[in-house]
């Protein structure tokens, strides 16, 4: 199982990169079981679609769309 701090990375990491489905899958039993993890997860959405947002690019919109 993932880390807490393992988890943090690949949240950071999935808005560069996309994940394989291993660390997705690890990911997703992770954040299932750990409620702080499962938080992390949404601010970083949240600021990444606000930084988009600001930015002028449309909120949904991905990196090589």
């Amino acid at each position: 199982m993932l880390t807490c701090r393992e988890v943090t990375q690949l949240l950071s990491e999935e808005h560069d990169r996309p994940l394989t489905l291993a660390e997705r899958l690890r990911l997703r039993v992770h954040l299932a079981m750990c409620q702080g993890c499962a938080n992390f997860k949404k601010q970083m959405n949240f600021l990444h679609a606000a930084c988009r947002q600001f930015a002028g690019e449309p909120a949904g919109k991905e990196r090589g769309d």
